[in-house]
């Protein structure tokens, strides 16, 4: 599949069947976030998986999962982030969102269906998966068979701003 129908592809899921996510794919889904590009190769992101009732309901105390089967919290060490020199911006939240992207469209891939979770008590999720000192929690993306019909690949050119109001300037 070329990158931009895979792109197209994905959408955000939140109804998902209960039916486990193979480990096969978990594993291609964590390989796709280990070969991300961070800056200056500092890779300051860390994740936490939950697949077990267990895990997963630790988490659902801290945000809506959507019933999913999977849940990769992406979390940001700032201590291990590359900064900008000229005003000192760090990039571990940047890292950590490029790391999610790569997850969700390796799910996409995998015939899974996924949505990123950025609305969520971190200090929940900091208690209940007893996170070590310095990780921050970014973004729960969820994972799993959809229960649902997937968004037309189409709903782009309705749902997004046209390119050239994207790109503002063509130097």
């Amino acid at each position: 599949m070329e990158f931009i129908d895979l792109a197209r592809k994905r959408w955000s899921c939140r109804t998902f069947e209960q039916q486990p996510v193979e480990p096969e794919k978990v594993a291609r889904i964590v390989e796709a976030a280990r070969v991300a590009p961070a800056a200056a190769n500092r890779q300051p992101v860390r994740l936490a998986v939950a697949k077990t009732p267990e895990g997963l309901a630790k988490l659902a105390k801290a945000a809506d999962l959507h019933g999913a089967p999977l849940a990769v919290v992406v979390c940001a060490d700032a201590q291990r982030a590359w900064r900008r020199p000229c005003d000192g911006m760090r990039t571990d939240i940047v890292d950590a969102t490029i790391l999610a992207d790569h997850m969700m469209l390796e799910a996409a891939d995998g015939g899974l269906g996924s949505c990123l979770i950025c609305w969520f008590d971190p200090s929940i999720v900091r208690r209940e998966l007893a996170l070590p000192e310095g990780l921050e929690p970014v973004i729960i993306l969820v994972a799993g068979y959809a229960a649902e019909r997937p968004a037309s690949p189409e709903r782009h050119n309705r749902a997004r701003i046209p390119a050239d109001e994207l790109v503002f300037a063509s130097l």
